[in-house]
């Protein structure tokens, strides 16, 4: 296909943007990015007019696809004519977490961010500030955003320049899946762990599930142990287990879940959502500080209840779990064929297939790390593309069904992982 135009804007943006991007995830692939100029339903189209399958879905915001239903844009065009942010509440901001509250049991209050990152940021203070602890369980390659409580090596030290060492050792890595290993973080560190914070499935390294009696064992040990369980749902939630999120999906009650991407609708957003003692320790109820200018934005408000409200009405995840299940399928039925080493992984709207080199499903990040990355990345990758297969910058991320996709996006995909794997 031919990129002319994606490799000159990419030229152009490497003299202005550090990386030619504003998100570094967003240069992965090889050679250059392809820019987008639209997308519509299932696809998108770039610079160069070139149309593509898309299964990257903004990284997971667009739960319904491109082409917004009449009610979610007209929401989005009447709060903007009404004029764009005010600083001051509105009644969007309430209906909003009044429908989280309804359906997603474990939560009772919600704050309203402006990103996941930022929700995690503020969950993990308010559990340090309402538990009077200062370290954090994290799961090795769990991804929480761009924050310095997180961005921790498997050996406890700092992922990124920039992170002082001693916010490293308030944060303990352990491996997902490893019974063992929580155990004796908990057994080590126990007094002094504010809360465990997970993503219920892994999203961000090849998906990977969790095992029976994971989680489970994990709310014990918080519980015995006087911590906090944050679930992690800014990908799962409102995808995984519906309307329920993940929690829904798997039965489970987080002290607190942090939001994002589907709540706002394919705009800028996340949350904090949980029990009303704990997000009572907030300002200006409490004492741990939070707040944000652009916070309950009422564009980002309106685009995010009526896509829910959208959801909730409609067949969406009747639809994308269909597709997901018969994408899966199909790959499946590729991977036993042509590369019985890789792994087909995923549930209801996630699908990916990893590199593996055995054929074992990957039961943490470290699996996931240690498949056929750079084959993935450099080789499988830009021949998709290139089939009109958009798929996501890299190994680790997720890919996303949405209900603008149809059975032939699917069997156009199955068709060209055939032809390329």
């Amino acid at each position: 296909m031919n990129g002319e135009k994606s490799r000159d804007l990419y030229d152009r943006a490497l003299d202005v943007l550090p990386g030619g991007v504003n998100s570094s995830v967003r240069a992965a692939p090889v050679p250059y990015p392809r820019f987008v100029q639209s997308g519509d339903a299932g696809h998108v189209i770039d610079a160069d007019g070139n149309r593509y399958v898309d299964w990257v879905m903004g990284l997971g915001p667009l739960l319904l696809g491109h082409d917004l239903p009449g009610s979610v844009t007209a929401a989005v065009q009447s709060r903007t004519a009404d004029g764009p942010m005010y600083g001051m509440p509105t009644e969007l901001e309430v209906e909003h977490a009044e429908f989280i509250a309804r359906h997603v049991p474990s939560v009772e209050m919600v704050r309203f961010v402006n990103s996941g990152t930022e929700a995690t940021v503020s969950a993990v203070r308010l559990a340090r500030g309402y538990t009077g602890r200062n370290k954090v369980v994290v799961m090795e390659s769990g991804y929480h955003g761009a924050q310095e409580s997180t961005l921790v090596s498997e050996q406890g030290q700092p992922s990124s320049p920039g992170i002082p060492a001693s916010f490293a050792e308030h944060t303990i890595p352990v491996p997902f899946n490893d019974e063992e290993a929580a155990h004796e973080a908990f057994e080590e560190h126990g007094d002094d762990i504010a809360a465990v914070l997970v993503e219920p499935i892994l999203a961000n390294k090849g998906i990977v599930e969790p095992e029976p009696g994971y989680h489970e064992t994990v709310r014990d040990l918080a519980d015995e142990h006087g911590s906090l369980l944050i679930w992690d749902e800014v990908i799962t939630g409102f995808r995984v287990g519906g309307l329920q999120c993940a929690q829904g999906k798997y039965g489970f009650s987080p002290d607190l879940t942090t939001f994002g991407k589907i709540i706002g609708g394919g705009f800028p957003v996340g949350a904090i959502g949980g029990k009303t003692e704990i997000m009572e320790e907030l300002t200006p109820a409490g004492d741990v500080f939070q707040a944000g200018t652009f916070s309950g934005h009422p564009v980002t408000m309106a685009a995010g209840l009526e896509t829910l409200e959208f959801a909730a009405e409609e067949d969406v995840y009747d639809h994308v779990n269909a597709l997901g299940d018969e994408l899966r399928a199909g790959l499946e039925d590729v991977i036993a064929d042509q590369a019985p080493e890789y792994s087909v992984v995923g549930t209801d709207s996630l699908f990916k297939v990893v590199f593996t080199r055995n054929g074992e499903t990957p039961k943490n990040g470290r699996d996931v790390a240690n498949a056929a990355v750079d084959r993935w990345n450099r080789v499988f990758r830009p021949q998709m593309q290139d089939a009109g297969i958009m798929l996501s910058q890299n190994q680790f991320e997720s890919q996303f069904v949405a209900y603008g996709h149809t059975e032939e996006d699917v069997a156009d995909t199955i068709d060209a992982y055939a032809d390329v794997v």
